[in-house]
């Protein structure tokens, strides 16, 4: 008896760990099956990306949820991302749920089905193609370069042999590197070159090196990231200058896992269908306005 109970434990306790991953128990025949049937999606982004996605310090985890519980909810994060994830769950009627991987393994791809899918700002390059598939964009933004207030450079140009910092394994390290292939653009929307010689230190994220300036580091004198970030960091009062002009422009979509267990078309197809309804009902438009001031949501002409 006690063999039977010890192994009927087991079982239990496997069946409720592969439920709590979200996909291991299904009998769906695809992801989007396996979504509808858990009643939640797993939606990776980013929790220190202000405005576009960030921890909400006032939110508390409700009693009731169905995200497992390293997992956050709904009313721990907020953000443009944030929203926009949330529309897509809601549009599918299921509850979304965050995970907040770092960006070097979600730009990697073989996520492992830890999360669903990515809505995270993430440009749509060449190079990330080959191991991730894309949505349509669902909003656009231009990479800047801002510095210091200290520091006395006031152009592109002036730094010439300075060290900046950029977010690693994201398009504006790859701008900063002259890696040309992993950032993957048109040749159409990279307006600027990389000045001489400069050094690039990379941080977990773009938005820590706003941070680092703010806090006294010293070891470099500017950052890359898009200009939303920029603004939003001008807006909390951080000692940096944007300087003027874009280096180049981003399209910005949902990322889905090429190596995903299950199927992932229809729910590309699903997500499309979403997007492109909120981009035609002016949704997309009016959390653009209520998150960065203006409507970044309509594609560059």
């Amino acid at each position: 008896m006690k063999k039977l109970f010890l192994l009927g434990s087991l079982l239990v306790l496997t069946s409720l760990v592969l439920s709590a991953c979200g996909g291991g128990a299904s009998q769906a025949g695809d992801l989007l099956g396996a979504i509808n049937e858990r009643g939640y999606i797993l939606i990776s982004t980013d929790p220190n990306y202000e405005p576009q996605s960030f921890l909400n310090t006032e939110g508390k985890r409700p009693a009731e949820t169905k995200c497992p519980t390293d997992a956050l909810t709904t009313a721990e994060m907020q953000g443009f991302d944030v929203d926009v994830a949330i529309a897509v769950g809601d549009a599918l009627g299921v509850e979304t749920c965050f995970a907040t991987p770092g960006w070097d393994l979600l730009t990697a791809g073989n996520w492992a089905d830890k999360w669903d899918m990515s809505v995270g700002s993430m440009t749509i390059t060449t190079s990330r193609q080959q191991v991730l598939d894309f949505s349509v964009p669902y909003y656009y933004t231009p990479a800047v370069v801002a510095v210091a207030a200290d520091s006395g450079f006031d152009t592109l140009e002036s730094l010439a042999g300075q060290a900046l910092c950029a977010g690693v394994a994201t398009t504006y390290e790859y701008w900063l590197n002259n890696d040309m292939e992993n950032l993957g653009l048109p040749e159409s929307s990279i307006y600027a070159k990389v000045p001489a010689g400069v050094t690039v230190v990379p941080l977990d994220s773009d938005q820590e090196c706003a941070q680092a300036i703010a806090s006294g580091r010293t070891d470099f004198v500017g950052y890359v990231t898009s200009d939303t970030v920029v603004d939003a960091n001008l807006a909390a009062g951080m000692p940096v200058v944007k300087l003027e002009g874009a280096v180049y422009s981003e399209d910005l979509a949902a990322a889905f896992d090429k190596a995903s267990t299950l199927g992932t078309a229809s729910l590309i197809a699903k997500v499309n269908e979403i997007f492109t309804a909120m981009h035609k009902d002016g949704s997309l438009s009016a959390l653009s306005n209520q998150w960065f001031g203006m409507d970044i949501t309509q594609a560059p002409k």
